[in-house]
């Protein structure tokens, strides 16, 4: 009888010390994430990209006009979406898919022949 109780006293205590490493893994990664939540930039911004080269960051709560890659494409940022203006590539495919521009966690605008493309971080979620 005595052998029962132990078997059944090491098997609680095993039980405890797993739901303990559990709950502790689930704060380390709780804390991690919350983290990585608190010392991201403030608010969404649009990255852009020339040739896989990041060159700017533009926060989609200033509105403004931001020529890029010489002039070969103008970006514009308003009323919290960031949509290209103008192009010199010959399609214009660009312009013309997100007219209404974009703001979520994820989009982007990319014009091939310029090689630019435009990123959204930090926005909300579709």
């Amino acid at each position: 009888m005595s052998d029962k109780g132990v078997v059944f006293g090491k098997r609680n205590k095993t039980l405890f010390f797993d739901a303990l490493l559990v709950l502790v893994i689930l704060a380390v990664a709780l804390s991690v994430f919350l983290v990585f939540r608190l010392t991201r930039k403030g608010g969404a911004y649009a990255r852009v990209t020339v040739g896989g080269e990041v060159v700017a960051e533009y926060s989609l709560s200033e509105n403004g006009e931001y020529p890029l890659n010489g002039g070969t494409n103008v970006l514009v940022i308003k009323d919290g979406a960031a949509y290209m203006k103008e192009a010199s590539c010959p399609d214009k495919t660009c312009i013309t898919r997100h007219r209404t521009g974009i703001s979520y966690d994820g989009e982007t605008i990319t014009c091939l022949p310029n090689r630019v493309r435009v990123e959204i971080f930090g926005g909300g979620e579709r």
